[in-house]
């Protein structure tokens, strides 16, 4: 089931020792001083880097427009759990179970990456700046969608190995 709030809330529910590399380096990204924090601010939009953390997890640190529900659309993947964080901004991520969906795309193992088909009425979870949402296999999530105006998002997102 995912998890959601501040990181203090999310470390406090989570299983510390599987997460330990990734609420590390989020510790590092809300430091304003720190290399991580420096990084992702100064990301152009529409970039996304790929930085390898361990042997079991990596980060995607990236910057984006949030868009239209319609231009969004569900996923999931088997072989990592999704550690959302938003450093600047603030996106609307709508969640379901993947057993309430339809499969639109079948599982691409390279990618690790399963496409849904849409569905209404499922539940939504408001992040802005400082909010972490954890995705386990289970939990199909439409992230990127806009809140309010919409806005320039800065977003880690940290892949932990299952």
């Amino acid at each position: 089931m995912a998890l959601f709030g501040t990181l203090e809330v999310v470390k406090a529910q989570a299983d510390r020792e599987k997460f330990k590399t990734a609420f590390l380096y989020l510790e590092r990204l809300i430091d304003k001083e720190s290399a991580e924090y420096k990084r992702v601010m100064n990301t152009a939009l529409d970039v996304c880097e790929k930085i390898e953390l361990d042997e079991r997890s990596f980060v995607l640190e990236q910057a984006y427009n949030s868009k239209d529900r319609e231009e969004c659309f569900f996923e999931s993947h088997r072989k990592y759990i999704d550690v959302q964080f938003i450093l600047s901004g603030e996106e609307i991520i709508e969640v379901s179970n993947i057993n309430f969906l339809a499969v639109s795309l079948a599982y691409n193992e390279e990618l690790d990456f399963i496409k849904y088909e849409d569905k209404k009425g499922v539940s939504s979870i408001v992040l802005k700046a400082g909010d972490v949402a954890v995705f386990y296999p289970q939990d199909a999530h439409m992230p990127c969608i806009k809140a309010s105006n919409g806005a320039k998002v800065l977003k880690a997102v940290i892949k932990v190995s299952v």
